[in-house]
């Protein structure tokens, strides 16, 4: 298949708040800022992709700065909330693991380094901050996945190959430095629920893969989601927000999809305040 064809960019003002939102999934608390809303529409990631669930629609987006943080928050039509991911199936007299079906998601990108494109499969090599927020994964935790890819034409071990019209396409997928959100959970020995997770969260979240705060909740079929982190956290691996720049960034949602079964936006040129 192929990646859908990208729009224009757009440009958005990244606005100061006048005080730090409690990132806890309750958009209420952004008075004032209805106006600077932005509808960014996101589509299939992939055209004619039969695995897409999410489609084409808008997803309303709030991007703010107070202090030293930067704030994110965004709320998208989903019609029921996916919050386990591969889980453990009771068949018969043992567990077996779904590998089809997954959480709902979001994720947003920001330029790091590199000749960036707002295709994953495109002729060009750069990097992007990644942050992953996974409704299963993730959301108990109050983190989204602190992550980045490197995209490039030239092999790169570890990396996952894709085919592209411009030939092979390598994307590495890296979690960044430190103690994980969320770890593998063993398959129950004895039945406890029909369904059960094949995650669980390791209590020890740290370093650079912990920069994101993240908590999203669904309600009225809508996903409502809050993200925040440091302007500058001090670490190779994270994009360097604010200080006047104008960055490069784009969302995905995953209605209970993975990988490139995602709706991915056309490229938001977040302008910083000075």
């Amino acid at each position: 298949m192929k990646p859908a064809p990208m729009g224009q960019p757009h440009t958005v003002n990244v606005p100061v708040l006048d005080t730090a939102p409690v990132v806890d999934g309750q958009l209420d608390e952004w008075p004032g800022l209805t106006k600077q809303t932005f509808l960014a529409v996101v589509h299939p990631a992939l055209e004619h992709d039969p695995e897409n669930k999410t489609g084409t629609h808008d997803v309303e987006i709030r991007f703010g700065v107070f202090g030293d943080r930067f704030y994110l928050a965004a709320r998208w039509p989903d019609n029921a909330p996916d919050i386990l991911h591969r889980p453990w199936r009771w068949v018969d007299t043992g567990y077996q693991q779904n590998k089809k079906q997954f959480d709902d998601g979001f994720a947003i990108r920001f330029y790091l380094d590199g000749d960036y494109d707002s295709c994953m499969l495109s002729n060009k090599d750069y990097r992007v901050d990644l942050w992953h927020w996974s409704a299963g994964r993730s959301n108990d935790a109050g983190f989204a996945e602190d992550r980045y890819h490197v995209i490039t034409r030239n092999p790169i071990e570890g990396a996952a190959e894709h085919e592209s019209p411009y030939g092979v396409v390598n994307i590495l997928n890296r979690s960044d430095a430190g103690e994980a959100i969320f770890t593998s959970r063993k398959a129950p020995k004895e039945h406890l629920q029909d369904l059960e997770p094949s995650t669980m969260l390791t209590g020890k979240a740290s370093g650079s893969i912990a920069d994101v705060s993240a908590r999203g909740v669904w309600k009225d079929g809508y996903w409502h989601l809050e993200m925040s982190r440091l302007l500058s956290t001090g670490h190779d691996d994270d994009t360097v927000l604010g200080q006047g720049k104008t960055i490069p960034a784009a969302i995905a949602v995953f209605n209970h999809a993975v990988s490139e079964h995602k709706s991915v936006s056309d490229t938001l040129n977040l302008v910083f305040p000075p």
